[in-house]
């Protein structure tokens, strides 16, 4: 989804700017750190879908190494963040659990790609974010969400134990942190960019 607005700074000024806003999802597992990191990059206040969790979810809801969440997502989160000029990013952050499953091709359409948040501690846990986007061919990165307390593993380890395809870059980041997620949001949109041109090329030659 790409949106261009045009913009004159006035009756007698002739030179018009053109804004392009990306759609960027942000997936992962289950209490990985989605809401937060769309919340400490967006520069408007970001709109939340979160509920308390409740005893009645406790049978589909593995709060394991995360006992410490007491709320999840259970539409989207929705924030956005202006790159440099001329260039914003609309992020919808996806629900992380599988029952919520279904609103993920609704908030797929049209994006140029995805953020795939990750946690040492339960890798596993973005495995069907990893399949859904590389089944889709939608670009995606996966920033490793480092935790307090967490291993810290390399680039390298992650990709292998994830078995991503080769170039599809991972990051190590803060999700609270808005330098941290504004870099991986810049990694994003320049390896979708590069990937958007070469399918692009594919098809006129």
């Amino acid at each position: 989804m790409a949106y261009e607005r045009s913009e004159s700074t006035g009756a007698d000024d002739e030179v018009d700017t053109t804004a392009l806003a990306l759609k960027i999802l942000v997936a992962g597992g289950f209490g990985v750190g989605k809401t937060t990191l769309v919340g400490a990059v967006s520069e408007i206040r970001p709109l939340r879908t979160e509920e308390q969790l409740s005893r009645a979810g406790e049978s589909v809801d593995d709060t394991g190494g995360v006992a410490q969440k007491t709320t999840t997502t259970v539409a989207m989160d929705f924030g956005r963040i202006t790159i440099r000029s001329g260039l914003s990013l609309y992020l919808f952050g996806t629900p992380g659990q599988d029952r919520f499953w279904f609103l993920w091709d609704e908030l797929s359409q049209g994006a140029l790609g995805a953020v795939v948040l990750a946690d040492t501690r339960r890798l596993e846990d973005c495995f069907p974010a990893v399949d859904y986007f590389e089944h889709r061919k939608i670009p995606f990165v996966v920033a490793v969400n480092c935790f307090t307390g967490a291993r810290t593993y390399g680039a390298a380890d992650v990709s292998r134990a994830l078995d991503l395809d080769r170039g599809t870059p991972v990051v190590l980041c803060d999700a609270r942190d808005r330098d941290s997620g504004k870099e991986v949001l810049i990694r994003l949109v320049e390896y979708a960019g590069r990937m958007h041109t070469a399918r692009l090329l594919d098809t006129v030659c």
